[in-house]
């Protein structure tokens, strides 16, 4: 086993560890341990939230959580010789839940997903679904099922939705100045257009005194991607694949969490993979001069590897950049051509006995597929969600005498 170079204790806060992480993303956090290139690790992560959300049957959890204090993350990792302008080169060897336990921590033995409220973030489907809304999931080896999900079983694609380096000073301030004034546009809308630096629920490491009020009153939030990487999401980060991610700071400074035990393309619920506390192994490297090499620059690139479920057969949803509410045509919006491949999928479900919950739940989990299929044909960009048919108990194909109603209860849901 790789050494483990951050350590987490699953029954404390990120706060209370020996070695706390952050919630932040800041040049002056200092570094938990400095590696050399070339080095094998492990990484221990809390679930993003901090063990907020319970195994239970009430979304009142994921209805009241304090989005202050995330995401977790473990870290950082400083790489000696790193300078601005080099790429560290991270290879994901494994990575998986808390190893062999079963316990009231999410990682052990579970973990869940949640349909985030409008007023508190919100999701990819929030105006359809503005309520709080939560599934518990069972991991057995790498499948998972759910008893607020009755009827489907599926393998995990399990990956990182967040890993990066530090911001440089310059790119700190060039996040912080383009998301205000995004804000600006709209101050009141809700969800909020973005989350500007916020002190509440700050946690900087091991900073204290001055920096760490700088981290407080500075340092940028951890939900969107950036060019430093950040929050992806993307659910081919697995094992086997390779990033490079530039870097802006001495060290590198490489952080990272919010381990995903399943998701689909797009985390369409906001907290749409299925969330758990756990580990991952790297083995990381470094490419001097890499960012002006290779013309990385705004953005890591990365390798996927070659570990994936096997489906065979897919339902496929096609969406058009259409808002079906009042008519209106938006021009080559692939951002509304794929909610509506998803709310297609949604309808579909439900003739089958699911609610639109269960569905909107099912289509942030499971692997499904999403792709852009054009955005060139005005008006209209089209979409479309591959959802693989194997996953269910039952055939959902079109075809014989139609789709058979089952109840199938519903997931918890708010007091």
């Amino acid at each position: 086993m790789p050494e483990v170079v951050f350590s987490v204790d699953q029954s404390k806060s990120m706060r209370d560890q020996a070695v706390p992480g952050h919630n932040r993303w800041h040049p002056d956090i200092p570094p938990a341990v400095t590696i050399k290139p070339g080095t094998d690790i492990r990484v221990e992560c809390k679930e993003w939230t901090d063990g907020q959300i319970g195994n239970n049957d009430s979304a009142d959890d994921v209805r009241d959580v304090d989005l202050s204090v995330a995401h977790m993350l473990s870290g950082p990792i400083a790489v000696e010789g790193a300078e601005p302008g080099d790429l560290l080169v991270v290879d994901i060897l494994d990575l998986g839940p808390v190893p062999q336990a079963e316990g009231p921590n999410c990682g052990e033995g579970w973990g869940y997903s949640g349909i985030f409220a409008k007023v508190n973030g919100g999701g990819f489907l929030t105006d359809y679904f503005p309520d709080a809304y939560k599934a518990v999931w069972d991991f057995q080896g790498q499948q998972c099922s759910s008893r607020h999900v009755p009827g489907v079983k599926y393998t995990g694609i399990t990956h990182p939705g967040l890993f990066g380096t530090a911001p440089s000073p310059e790119l700190l301030a060039r996040w912080n100045a383009r998301e205000r004034a995004l804000i600006a546009t709209d101050p009141d809308r809700v969800p909020p257009l973005a989350l500007p630096p916020l002190e509440a629920g700050v946690l900087g490491g091991t900073a204290e005194g001055d920096i760490l009020d700088r981290i407080a009153r500075d340092g940028a939030r951890t939900v969107p991607p950036r060019e430093n990487g950040g929050n992806h999401d993307i659910k081919n980060f697995t094992r086997g694949s390779r990033v490079f991610y530039p870097v802006h700071v001495a060290g590198g400074l490489l952080s990272g969490g919010d381990l995903h035990f399943s998701q689909g393309d797009g985390e369409i619920n906001f907290c749409g993979a299925i969330e758990m506390g756990g580990f991952i192994d790297f083995h990381v490297d470094l490419i001097k001069g890499g960012m002006e090499t290779y013309g990385i620059h705004n953005n890591p690139v990365f390798m996927p590897g070659r570990v994936a479920p096997v489906y065979s057969e897919y339902l496929t949803f096609i969406g058009i950049s259409v808002d079906h509410r009042d008519d209106t045509n938006l021009y080559m919006d692939a951002t509304e051509a794929y909610r509506n491949a998803c709310l297609n999928a949604i309808e579909y479900l439900k003739k089958w006995g699911y609610t639109g919950e269960q569905a909107y739940l099912i289509l942030g989990t499971s692997p499904i597929e999403g792709r852009i299929g054009g955005v060139v044909d005005i008006p209209n960009a089209c979409c479309s969600l591959f959802l693989p048919t194997e996953i269910f108990d039952t055939d959902i194909r079109p075809g014989g005498s139609g789709p058979v109603y089952t109840d199938r209860g519903q997931v918890a849901v708010t007091s």
